[in-house]
């Protein structure tokens, strides 16, 4: 019997948190994870970057091979640059 492995796959949104529960087996990728997952096709607007993934908020590879209890995280873009909401802080204040 293959082993099996249990991950959560989430997305915080601008209005609303995902989290799903994925069984997958053992040498599985982020990327895996992700459409075993179901969120990009469930979550309206949602583009999975794979330059916006990470494990327990440390960067990922897509095709990086999970382990036991990992949590994967879709990132979404910045609506604003940190240096230009300092700069705008900054000028306010």
């Amino acid at each position: 019997m293959a082993e099996s492995l249990h991950v959560e796959v989430v997305y915080a949104g601008p209005s609303q948190q995902v989290v799903r529960r994925v069984s997958l087996p053992a040498g599985s990728t982020v990327m895996q994870a992700i459409e075993a997952s179901g969120l990009a096709r469930d979550v309206p607007g949602l583009v999975v970057d794979p330059a916006r993934l990470g494990i327990f908020s440390r960067k990922a590879a897509p095709d990086q091979v999970l382990g036991e209890g990992d949590r994967v995280e879709i990132y979404r873009p910045l609506t604003l640059d940190p240096k230009e909401a300092r700069r705008r802080r900054a000028h306010e204040g």
